[in-house]
């Protein structure tokens, strides 16, 4: 299976966005608490590329796609912008053992989606910023 969903910088969107992780979790037969997972770790990278990857620009083009071979355990998504270059990868880890008050802001979202997907991946490919994130279904 191969299905993408095409939106903008626009944090309004991220209704959307959750729809479409739902139906998503029908189609592969993923348990609620499954796709809770994939809609928090997904929802944070969009959210993040909507907020900065197009500076002082609107209605910029996000992709995100999804494959997934039927039967399968595991799951690829691909996020896909042409905006800053930026590599969340390389982004400095908080301290979570820091209390909120002490940490620096930021930089939660990548260490969330990073403890959720199973593996995540930076790649520049021609003017794209291109942040894959392979999720796997855990054995009951």
């Amino acid at each position: 299976m191969k299905k993408e969903l095409h939106l903008t910088n626009d944090v309004s969107q991220v209704v959307a966005l959750g729809e479409w992780i739902e139906r998503l979790g029908e189609e592969l037969a993923l348990n609620p608490a499954d796709v809770f997972q994939l809609n928090l770790a997904l929802e944070e990278a969009v959210v993040n590329v909507m907020n900065y990857a197009y500076p002082g620009q609107t209605d910029m083009p996000i992709v995100l796609s999804v494959s997934a071979d039927e039967g399968a355990d595991g799951i690829v998504f691909r996020l896909t912008d042409n905006g800053v270059p930026f590599d969340p990868t390389r982004a400095e880890m908080p301290d979570v053992t820091l209390s909120a008050e002490e940490r620096n802001i930021g930089g939660l979202g990548i260490f969330l989606v990073e403890q959720l997907m199973n593996r995540v991946a930076y790649e520049r490919e021609g003017e794209s910023n291109v942040l894959t994130m392979e999720w796997k279904r855990k054995s009951d």
